[in-house]
């Protein structure tokens, strides 16, 4: 697949009486976003806010943050079986608002959703005290369970940043930039003698508002499987994870996720980056079991010489970490783990839940 990607690169938002962008600046109709939050009958109202790198603004509870893009060439539209109908992405031409995000923020399991200082000691510790930042908080209808304000938040903030990102349709981008992935016969003919690579993905599946979707789906429901990383690029991941906020993966995490573009700047030179190799989290021994032994039979058809793996959270998935690696090194691939060890205030606590001796290769964030 080959994806051009345009980025339009924002200097400032400002609200102003029409929705546009000119000169940098995205001027933002209050009136039309609120319309577009409040299209879902669950919220009951809507506050929009802009907080800028350097004030003395925090943001909390955050609950997810995206970047606003729009599809302008090529299959399918942004956010997939979400927002777009259902159809294949990853290919043709994206345009991509940079250096501002959506930022959706409603009270749905506290504490826990995170924070986003935009100045201060705080500040260093996420990126997105560097974004412009549109700030939608989201009050519920009374008596709504937690599963159905969260996705009525969740999709709130999709609608806000498709509206946002069809104003860039008809502009020139400031930059293009064109990824492709080729196909296993072409890979091997044009590559013959660099390494085969794959990224191997774990998604957040453990439920409880700890969730990820595929094209719309649950990843829960999905078993392990080959996806091109335009289509991730294209939306066809997001988030739905409310929790664990010190390793939290928002959906702009998943449109910018910085393993496929470290794989993309190597394609063609240091390796052949075959793609993605999608799985997820799974609660029960049996679903670990299974999981982990397709990802294993993908690396093996796939004949890789190496693969990257990443997990999101902790304890739990660190058991689907290890019999990934273990069983996929058993293949005769090389694996190299890219994890948050968290052992605790002192650092003396056990890092990882789980271990096993394949995994002699660790990148620690």
């Amino acid at each position: 697949m080959r994806l051009e990607m345009g980025h339009i690169y924002i200097k400032d938002i400002q609200f102003a009486a029409e929705s546009k962008i000119e000169d940098g600046i995205l001027y933002v109709s209050e009136e039309a976003v609120k319309a577009v939050a409040l299209e879902d009958e669950k919220i009951k109202s809507v506050s929009f806010d802009i907080a800028k790198p350097g004030e003395s603004v925090r943001i909390t509870p955050v609950k997810d943050v995206i970047e606003p893009r729009v599809k302008v060439e090529g299959r399918g539209g942004i956010f997939p079986g979400v927002i777009a109908k259902v159809d294949t992405v990853g290919e043709g031409k994206t345009y991509a608002l940079k250096g501002m995000a959506v930022v959706t923020a409603g009270k749905i399991v506290g504490f826990q959703e995170g924070i986003i200082d935009m100045t201060g000691p705080g500040a260093d510790y996420t990126p997105f005290s560097k974004t412009l930042n549109l700030v939608m908080v989201c009050e519920p209808v009374d008596g709504i369970k937690q599963h159905d304000y969260e996705k009525a938040v969740r999709f709130a903030g999709f609608r806000v940043a498709v509206y946002l990102g069809e104003l860039a349709r008809e502009l020139t981008p400031d930059e293009t930039k064109v990824y492709e992935t080729c196909t296993i016969k072409e890979g091997m003919e044009k590559y013959p003698n660099l390494p085969r690579v794959a990224y191997v993905q774990m998604l957040q599946s453990q439920g409880l508002l700890h969730d990820t979707y595929v094209y719309g789906v649950d990843a829960k429901k999905i078993v392990p499987t080959i996806m091109s990383p335009t289509e991730i690029m294209d939306g066809a991941i997001v988030s739905g994870n409310c929790v664990a906020p010190c390793d939290k993966v928002t959906t702009f995490h998943h449109l910018h996720n910085p393993v496929i573009d470290e794989c993309y700047k190597r394609h063609g030179k240091e390796i052949n980056f075959m793609g993605v190799i999608l799985t997820n989290e799974n609660v029960f021994l049996a679903d670990k079991e299974r999981h982990s032994d397709m990802v294993a039979k993908l690396a093996e058809w796939l004949e890789l010489d190496g693969v990257l793996i990443t997990e999101e959270g902790y304890g739990n998935p660190d058991t689907d970490l290890m019999m990934n690696c273990r069983k996929v090194e058993r293949k005769g691939t090389k694996v190299v783990l890219i994890t948050d060890e968290f052992p605790g205030k002192d650092g003396k606590s056990q890092s990882l839940a789980d271990t096993c001796d394949e995994a002699t290769a660790l990148a620690s964030c």
